[in-house]
């Protein structure tokens, strides 16, 4: 998939560069969403809480179709990510399905995807 390249900055920095290292950060409380707290490793193990799926080509390059997907973390009920579904075949994504984060590298960032885990 032909996934954009984020425009990196101190806010953001942790979030997109934590795959590096295999580690998903959190940048701020999704409870209150205060940016008084420090970026924070969460494990990238979570479920599919919301999707879709694409099917339209918006650009050159653009593999169709794929999964667009809210998942949410393990760690905090709410705490979610915009993501897509890696690895899996489209009409087999559900909500509920057990997923764990991977990382694709794009220029200087690695941006969280998620795949199917073992129940």
């Amino acid at each position: 998939m032909a996934w954009p390249i984020p425009e990196i900055n101190d806010d953001n920095r942790a979030f997109w560069t934590g795959g590096e290292t295999g580690r998903l950060m959190t940048p701020r409380c999704p409870s209150c969403f205060s940016e008084n707290v420090a970026p924070a490793p969460v494990s990238g193990r979570g479920h599919v809480y919301s999707f879709t799926i694409n099917r339209q080509q918006w650009s050159p390059g653009l593999e169709v179709p794929y999964v667009i997907a809210i998942v949410e973390l393990e760690e905090q009920r709410g705490l979610r990510l915009l993501t897509n579904i890696v690895g899996c075949p489209v009409d087999e994504v559900a909500i509920e399905m057990p997923v764990e984060v991977e990382f694709v590298h794009r220029g200087d960032a690695f941006l969280p995807v998620f795949h199917r885990a073992e129940a």
